[in-house]
């Protein structure tokens, strides 16, 4: 039984010191602690009283018993204490002595002096709160007893010496700094110290001016030095040289020199001493001060240092967000600050907080999330984006505001490598392909072929078989001018994914086509894509035992990034080029872009894109076309069955048979035209063959005579720009080719018509023929 009673307190003591982390701060010791059961991070101060004097025991607990009572921001936070008769121990939140923080510093440059300039705005409160408010005497400030926290801010600590102005009414009094340690005695003002009055009062003051000297030029040789400035800036010169003034009455009030420091043009008016105010008193702002103050925010993070940004500025970002209602302007200062994170502490602080903002239904919040994307994509895992995100991030795709549907096409670039199965290939191609077909936004358009191209390495074998060819023919086929151009580049990125009978049977044709385009960068980008597949096939005409190598990734499962890049310049060179554009060249040059505020949004791989000299025009343009985009494949869905798309292949005897589905009809009859062509006809004796170019069209008068293809029909280019054999005395080829095609059509009705007939009477409610 006494036994129980003889146990050692320290054993029970809920903080737990760490070993080898001690550092000598007056007559304590401080240590590195935590906190048993949570593993908080603590520091412990330490006093043994079998290696102190009996005036040291006495400071010792005089200051322990001071740390339990005073209470304020910037003055060293009591958390928990023991006292026994071997020792004393007084547990703070984690600091580090201010000595060795500004050490650590220089090594790394130096302290900045904003950084600075906050640190002693806190000190100079504290001190004014034990003069003014408490009416207390420190006694003991020096770098000595200002201590730095996790976030760089600094406390006052240092209480042993602290006593009542008035003297301690109970009589007891305490030794004073010197007769502990006399080489404290340069720190003395002066004067004479009286037993209290303003003289008292200044002497803090004037140890306030030996702190300051001592933050900018080390230790403090002798008294005499503080006439020499040193390193102190400009901006302090004035307010110091009143602190340490021969005339204690001249000397300003700690409260008083706060405030002319802070006047403008003093040391501590600047941004980020404001910034801090206004954070300490963040919860009695009017909301529309928050939303300028967050604003401001992202501007001025950039110059803050690092450990305030992550334990100061991001709890209350945090907090603003989940219970002040600051919305989406507190993402771009969240996301800046969380490029200082770990990785650990990014998906414990941060990732919670994102996915609870996706499923918001405020329109800034989810394209500032798209906009952001790049700098937390990396940190989300598979099972969150499947299941949380991408079912709201996909609403944006249809979206009645443009630059939403723009920046969430963008951001699949991102997601695509974290997408199952169902998400990618089902519910994103199904979007994708509405976009292509039906968007009224041609740059919409183009980017959803650009982002296809990109993420095809990511798609499965039968979903690249099913899309690549048909999406990238579509866009071939687009009024919008980089539609057309990023077609053909997205044929030529990922040329790896069809087999040599997909590219004679259907690219190629569809690249044929696309020489004879009205924008030149479109026609040079297709002649370009012509000639790389064209060696591809030449190199298995003259080795077949190459075959293999050349379609080995045809069937092959996704793959990661960058594995479809070629020569069309489609890899990804970084996330940042995934940034919209403005092209704003001048009317008439060639590759120019829309002007006067059209704006034309594209991924860093298109080039040389040209447009119209003014939206109204580009828009009528569109509204006044033939075969409007839309009407054309309102019925076509990426996803479809697979009845509803048939590849074209070579039969055993070689011919090629054109798959007659919805994607390939555009491009049939003009196929069908240059085809004809090749029939060998027979030709009377003595007729010449003269080849000439049919430019009938109405856009040839204004064209330019060094670009003959300037002039040419941006929709009807197969029919207007197919050059032409005519015979001398008869029909041209391409007349012959017409009338049999008629010929052929009207057999077909006739045969129709003879089906029907043979059925028997109509049946009530049957359509009756002609």
């Amino acid at each position: 039984m006494w036994s129980f009673f003889a146990r050692d307190p320290v054993k029970d003591f809920a903080y737990e010191i760490l070993p080898d982390t001690q550092e000598k701060s007056g007559i304590w010791t401080l240590h590195r602690g935590k906190r048993k059961t949570s593993g908080e991070p603590v520091s412990v101060f330490v006093y043994e009283v079998a290696q102190g004097t009996e005036q040291q025991t006495q400071l010792a607990k005089a200051a322990f018993k001071r740390m339990k009572t005073l209470r304020h921001p910037n003055i060293l936070a009591y958390v928990d204490g023991l006292e026994t008769e071997k020792s004393l121990y007084l547990v703070t939140e984690q600091v580090t002595p201010l000595a060795v923080h500004l050490k650590a510093q220089a090594d790394r440059g130096g302290a900045g002096e904003l950084e600075v300039s906050w640190g002693l705005h806190q000190i100079v409160k504290a001190l004014s709160f034990l003069i003014n408010d408490c009416h207390l005497l420190h006694n003991n400030l020096g770098v000595w007893a200002v201590f730095v926290d996790r976030a760089g801010e600094w406390k006052l600590g240092g209480l042993e010496h602290v006593v009542p102005e008035q003297g301690d009414p109970s009589g007891v009094s305490l030794p004073a700094p010197k007769t502990v340690y006399p080489d404290m005695e340069k720190y003395d003002p002066p004067e004479t110290p009286n037993s209290g009055g303003e003289k008292c009062r200044a002497g803090e003051v004037w140890r306030l001016g030996c702190l300051i000297w001592e933050v900018f030029n080390g230790p403090l040789p002798r008294t005499s030095s503080l006439r020499s400035l040193g390193k102190i800036p400009k901006a302090l010169i004035p307010n110091y040289c009143e602190l340490v003034g021969a005339n204690p009455r001249a000397r300003p009030n700690p409260a008083r020199f706060l405030q002319n420091c802070r006047n403008p043009g003093g040391f501590l008016s600047n941004s980020f001493v404001d910034s801090n105010l206004f954070l300490e008193e963040i919860q009695i702002k009017e909301p529309a001060e928050k939303q300028q103050f967050f604003q401001d925010l992202s501007d001025n993070l950039d110059s803050f240092p690092e450990d305030f940004c992550k334990h100061k500025v991001l709890p209350q970002l945090l907090t603003a967000f989940e219970f002040g209602n600051a919305g989406a302007v507190v993402l771009t200062p969240l996301f800046k600050v969380g490029k200082f994170l770990s990785a650990e502490e990014y998906q414990q602080k941060i990732i919670p907080v994102i996915v609870k903002m996706f499923s918001s239904t405020d329109r800034a919040m989810r394209i500032r999330l798209l906009q952001q994307m790049e700098q937390f994509i990396q940190y989300l895992n598979e099972a969150a984006v499947n299941s949380q995100i991408f079912p709201h991030v996909v609403h944006g795709f249809t979206d009645t505001n443009p630059a939403i549907r723009e920046q969430t096409v963008k951001s699949m670039l991102l997601m695509a490598p974290k997408l199952n199965e169902t998400n990618l290939n089902q519910e994103l191609m199904r979007h994708f392909a509405r976009l292509q077909a039906r968007d009224e936004q041609g740059p919409i358009r183009c980017n959803t072929t650009v982002c296809l191209g990109k993420i095809a390495s990511y798609l499965n074998a039968g979903t690249r078989q099913r899309v690549l060819i048909s999406a990238f023919s579509r866009a071939t086929k687009d009024p919008f001018p980089a539609s057309r151009s990023a077609g053909v580049l997205g044929f030529a990125a990922t040329h790896n994914y069809y087999s040599v009978t997909e590219i004679a049977a259907r690219i190629l044709p569809t690249l044929c086509t696309i020489t004879v385009d009205p924008d030149k960068s479109v026609r040079d980008q297709a002649f370009k894509a012509i000639k790389s597949f064209l060696s591809k096939l030449e190199t298995v005409s003259e080795d077949p035992t190459k075959l293999a190598d050349i379609e080995k990734d045809v069937a092959s499962s996704a793959q990661p990034a960058g594995a479809s890049s070629s020569w069309a310049g489609w890899a990804v060179t970084g996330m940042s080029s995934l940034t919209s554009k403005l092209i704003r060249n001048a009317p008439g040059t060639e590759g120019g872009a829309a002007t006067e505020g059209s704006r034309v949004i594209r991924f860093d791989w298109i080039k040389g894109v040209s447009g119209h000299a003014n939206q109204s025009q580009a828009l009528e343009e569109m509204e006044n076309e033939d075969e409007p985009v839309g009407d054309r494949w309102d019925d076509e869905d990426w996803g479809s069955l697979e009845a509803r798309f048939h590849h074209s292949s070579l039969n055993k005897n070689g011919q090629s048979s054109a798959g007659e589905d919805g994607w390939g009809n555009d491009w049939a009859e003009e196929e069908a035209d240059t085809t004809s062509f090749n029939k060998t006809l027979p030709l009377p004796e003595g007729v010449r063959l003269t080849s000439e170019y049919n430019w009938d069209s109405s856009a040839a008068k204004g064209a330019s005579q060094n670009d003959l293809f300037a002039s040419v029909s941006q929709r009807n280019t197969a029919s207007t720009a197919v050059s032409t054999v005519r015979m001398e005395g008869g029909l041209s080829k391409a007349e012959l080719s017409k009338k049999k095609r008629e010929e052929r059509r009207k057999e077909l009705e006739a045969k129709r018509a003879e089906r029907k007939a043979a059925k028997g009477p109509l049946k009530l409610g049957a359509r009756k023929l002609d």
